[in-house]
């Protein structure tokens, strides 16, 4: 091979056969396979019940039209028909804020302002501007609308129909101070001048007369060049609180050339910046209306501020600095009576979480729960990049949150007055999006309760007790229930069974087992005519004792080639091993044409994935192409041992860290895979964003070891196999920067046996099935030569 970027559609020396003449003795083709939607079908999504619970809305898309519709299902007449567009505009949102009795929603839609009353179910829309107005809800006791303008705070009166700005964000221009020689001026001319001190007298009474004017109007406040977000009033009206965030002044971000575009120039885009960024200063407020009063949340009595890093005993020499460890702060979330609020707060180093009781009268705050990780926090409902999921209790005393206290996430309920916790829910799984139900006698959630890579719909009683399975397919059930939660929704899926829609009563009210019922057909005849494979979920041993999960994909004895291709997936944290259909659906039908022609494919969650715990989920922190390589390394062996895999036919590939993946195997590796094909994949850590990438190796400044252990780029010189590597141009998330630097390496170590594909249009996520056609095409051709000896 050689060692020279080839642009998509360019064929060289090894590529030099056309696509037609590829040896393929499957029936699918990757032509065919790559045209994603419109070869599998369009696939139902976004449920949403009418008020009366007899019509079911969602998203599809039978007809291949250039987008998704709107449907309609009927339950009476079992009928489904597309929605017309004036029941599509004027359709309520899915999403929204009820008041206290739960007799109105607010809610968004094209960026105005609705009151939605649900027993006569009129909709009153408050506002119909240009402007964007968002964030609504309800306040003094449910007799106003509160809304987010212009990065300003307005109430809507619902009786009167008075919109009142609260609040008024403007930066105040300092009067400059005289000094004394101008002083002396300023006074010696108004002793000397009647006219002079006329004009002043009426401007002082002028300004007496705008300051009384001024207290009746919103109080002015001036954010000094910070941003402003979360604008909230307490339900009682008041107190508004808000979030200001300063950004620092050295955050640099990076140019990405667009090479093809229609003005005919190279048009440069400003992409985000790299990890080590300074963090963002975030300050919560209080103004408090009546006495027109502006004071800060104080947190500086929070357990752990003042907390070290254990990582940074491995640099005794180097001194460490967080001055300032908060980080972005969700909430205030209130009760319904307006009497308790709390905050949800994460660190800047990812490694707390705390949440506390605000006292809006003073800006104090009470610790309630700190969930502390030596590597990050994180975890279904726990940490996101804007805190996790929490609420309160029916009794208005309780809150109702997610922890990793035992390794899994679970649903735990505090009293906030006397801190006294309770775990509802325990055991090896993991519980995702629990909700109350209406009338707050029990819980609904999903969880993988019955298999890591199977979820379904439970109930459970409102204090604990024991969990009453709802869905019964085995795969993925993402359920919505109706209005009187008596009939559930469900988009399901299974490994090779592609999302539908189904209805199903709940067992809650009836039966205690119901079938669920299909009511969209959404594949294709050209999809449905191939027999596709249900992938074996097995478990084999990691060096360390663990056990693995992974998809097996094996040939029938008489095309058995011996040869095996592993396939990495992306996100880091993302599940793929599991019992529904791939959000990787197109290499999982590349997986079946490898399997017709005689490989063997393994699909493995390595550490690091989700849906297995913390301790899966942290087991990369400081080192990526640590335990996550060496459990594809564990796996390869698997295969060799176990279903008798030639060892020297095994091929890696994946993409964005499924890429990384495969780059560690082939530079770290080289005895174990012959041949990788690394997609738009991280090369050098201290290239990505700070957001992903600082939860799990720290910054380059502070562990500059983890990110030299963990980035390709200094490994290179252990390639031995065949290597190739494709990437998108104008990715903003992987930078292309990352692979052409890569390449530049590569060139100085004199390496000859690897090549790049480059696609001038693509971002990370391919758009184009002429791209994915190029980018698979190349990677079938791949491993036919490295690992079988063919050139066609």
């Amino acid at each position: 091979m050689k060692n020279i970027w080839l642009l998509s559609g360019m064929l060289l020396l090894s590529f030099s056969a056309s696509f037609a003449q590829l040896e393929n003795v499957s029936p699918l083709s990757i032509k065919e396979i790559m045209q994603g939607d419109t070869f599998v079908g369009h696939l139902p999504s976004s449920p949403q019940w009418s008020l009366d619970g007899q019509t079911l809305y969602f998203k599809w898309n039978r007809e291949q039209a250039p987008s998704d519709s709107l449907y309609v299902y009927h339950l009476k007449s079992g009928k489904t028909q597309k929605a017309d567009f004036e029941t599509e505009y004027h359709l309520p949102s899915a999403f929204g804020t009820y008041n206290s009795d739960k007799s109105k929603k607010l809610y968004t839609k094209r960026g105005d302002i609705f009151l939605l009353d649900v027993k006569s179910k009129a909709i009153t829309q408050i506002t119909h501007t240009q402007a964007y107005e968002g964030s609504p809800h309800f306040t003094e006791n449910g007799t106003k609308v509160a809304y987010v303008k212009d990065k300003n705070l307005y109430s809507w009166d619902i009786s009167t129909g008075t919109t009142t700005q609260l609040t008024n964000f403007k930066s105040i221009k300092a009067d400059k101070e005289r000094n004394a020689k101008d002083e002396w001026l300023y006074q010696d001319q108004l002793a000397l001048f009647d006219v002079l001190r006329t004009r002043k007298e009426k401007k002082d009474k002028a300004e007496l007369l705008n300051k009384r004017l001024e207290a009746k109007a919103p109080l002015v406040i001036d954010p000094k060049g910070k941003s402003i977000s979360n604008l909230r009033i307490s339900p009682d009206g008041r107190f508004i609180t808000y979030l200001t965030a300063k950004s620092p002044s050295d955050r640099k971000g990076t140019l990405m050339p667009h090479y093809v575009t229609e003005s005919g120039y190279t048009e440069n885009q400003n992409t985000r910046s790299k990890v080590g960024d300074t963090p963002t200063q975030y300050e919560l407020f209080v103004y408090d209306l009546a006495n027109r009063k502006v004071y800060p949340v104080a947190m500086d009595n929070l357990e752990g501020l003042d907390y070290v890093p254990e990582y940074t005993k491995d640099y005794p020499d180097k001194p460490y600095e967080n001055k300032n460890r908060i980080g972005y702060i969700s909430g205030p979330f209130w009760n319904k009576e307006g009497t308790h609020a709390v905050l949800d707060i994460n660190t800047n180093d990812y490694k707390d979480r705390w949440i506390a009781l605000l006292d809006a009268e003073n800006g104090s705050i009470t610790q309630l729960d700190r969930q502390h990780d030596e590597a990050w926090v994180a975890g279904p409902g726990i940490g996101g990049y804007r805190g996790g999921s929490l609420g309160w209790m029916p009794d208005d005393k309780s809150i109702w949150f997610q922890s990793e206290k035992t390794g899994y996430s679970h649903l735990y309920v505090m009293d906030v007055t006397t801190k006294k916790t309770k775990a509802l829910t325990s055991g090896k799984f993991e519980i995702y999006d629990p909700q109350l139900s209406k009338d707050g006698k029990r819980w609904y959630f999903t969880a993988n309760k019955i298999h890591p890579g199977d979820r379904q719909f439970y109930s459970m009683p409102l204090k604990g007790g024991a969990l009453k399975q709802l869905t019964h397919m085995t795969g993925k059930n993402e359920v919505t229930l109706s209005p009187d939660e008596r009939t559930m929704a469900i988009l399901h899926s299974y490994a090779n069974k592609p999302t539908e829609l189904y209805l199903q009563d709940n067992p809650i009210f009836g039966k205690s087992k119901t079938t669920a019922k299909q009511i969209t057909n959404s594949l294709t005849p050209e999809f449905k005519e191939y027999p596709w494979r249900d992938p074996e979920v097995i478990t084999f041993t990691a060096e360390d004792g663990a056990s693995v999960h992974a998809r097996l994909y094996k040939p029938k004895a008489e095309v058995n080639n011996k040869a095996a291709v592993i396939f990495v997936h992306g996100a880091g944290y993302l599940q793929n091993a599991h019992k529904w259909w791939s959000s990787y659906y197109r290499e999982y039908m590349f997986h079946n044409l490898l399997v017709d022609n005689g490989y063997t494919v393994l699909d493995i969650d390595y550490r690091g994935s989700a849906g297995y715990g913390r301790d899966w989920r942290t087991g990369i922190y400081r080192h990526m192409g640590g335990k996550d390589l060496s459990d594809h390394v564990d796996g390869a062996k698997f295969l060799v041992d176990e279903l008798g895999v030639d060892s020297n036919k095994i091929g890696i590939y994946g993409g964005s860290y499924g890429g990384f993946i495969t780059l560690m195997g082939m530079f770290t590796a080289p005895e174990t895979f012959k041949a990788g094909a690394a997609i738009r994949s991280v090369g050098d850590w201290a290239a990505y964003n700070h957001g992903y990438t600082a939860r799990i190796l720290n910054t380059p400044a502070t562990d500059s070891l983890a990110f030299r252990r963990s980035s390709p780029i200094y490994f290179a010189d252990g390639l031995q196999g065949d290597l190739l590597i494709l990437h998108g141009m104008v990715d903003d998330n992987v930078h292309f920067q990352d692979m052409v630097r890569l390449s530049q390496r590569l060139i100085e170590l004199e390496k000859h046996n690897w090549e790049m594909a480059v696609y001038p249009v693509e971002r990370h996520g391919f758009v184009e099935p002429s791209s994915w056609t190029d980018e698979y095409t190349r990677i079938y051709k791949l491993f036919q030569k490295s690992l079988l000896n063919k050139k066609k």
